[in-house]
């Protein structure tokens, strides 16, 4: 397990390499991290679960060694089931699959946990809280969409804050949002209970990216 900063009741900061500069992903993922962030977040996509299609394994294994934060995989993906090895091997610390995605849900958290790296499931906007209920007490993390996911650039939803105040109400891990993130929003989902900001374009677009990092906190 890598480096994981923060105490588990700070903001973390999760810079999302989809905004990145593919064509010198190295430098711009050390930015971010001489910048203050605390994870790296990777949006695995496979053009069928979501429209847009990404990267997979053999680039995590790349990235992981340019940086010692913690590599935060988040596979949307169909069958999410048969890439499991390939991402632990690839060096991801914590891998997060839709629940829309699996059928045995409790089965493929206990196969994440059973490598020794944290589990995350995500939820779409369209998704209800309910859908994670009997996972709560085995998981490390709680993905709620604030956008549909796909694509980076997307507005914020504030409607999906309700969503997380009943989930936090519920569980005492991680609960991370994605999509729209910036210092505004940041704070409503923030209020709402989240303690995992994700954020691709509102980082890597700034001028000032130790400046931006520092604004999600707040």
């Amino acid at each position: 397990m890598k480096k994981e900063s923060k105490n588990k009741k700070d903001i973390i900061v999760a810079p999302s390499i989809l905004a990145a500069d593919f064509s010198r992903l190295s430098q711009d993922i050390k930015r971010a991290e001489i910048a203050g962030a605390d994870w790296i977040h990777i949006d695995v996509m496979d053009g069928h679960f979501v429209a847009n299609l990404t990267i997979g394994a053999p680039v995590v294994k790349a990235i992981r060694k340019h940086t010692k934060l913690l590599i935060d995989s988040h596979l949307m993906i169909e069958s999410p089931e048969s890439y499991i090895e390939d991402f632990v091997k690839s060096g991801s610390d914590l891998i997060t699959v839709h629940s829309e995605a699996v059928t045995d849900l409790k089965g493929l958290i206990a196969k994440i946990r059973s490598y020794g790296i944290k589990a995350g499931v995500s939820i779409k906007p369209k998704t209800p809280a309910s859908a994670v209920s009997g996972v709560l007490d085995i998981v490390d993390m709680v993905l709620v969409m604030t956008v549909e996911p796909g694509f980076g650039g997307q507005s914020f939803m504030p409607e999906m804050m309700p969503k997380i105040k009943s989930i936090r109400s519920k569980f005492n891990g991680y609960i991370q949002v994605d999509g729209g993130i910036n210092a505004d929003t940041a704070k409503q989902a923030k209020e709402a209970g989240a303690d995992v900001l994700v954020a691709g374009t509102y980082i890597f677009g700034a001028k000032n990216m130790k400046k931006a990092i520092k604004s999600l906190r707040g």
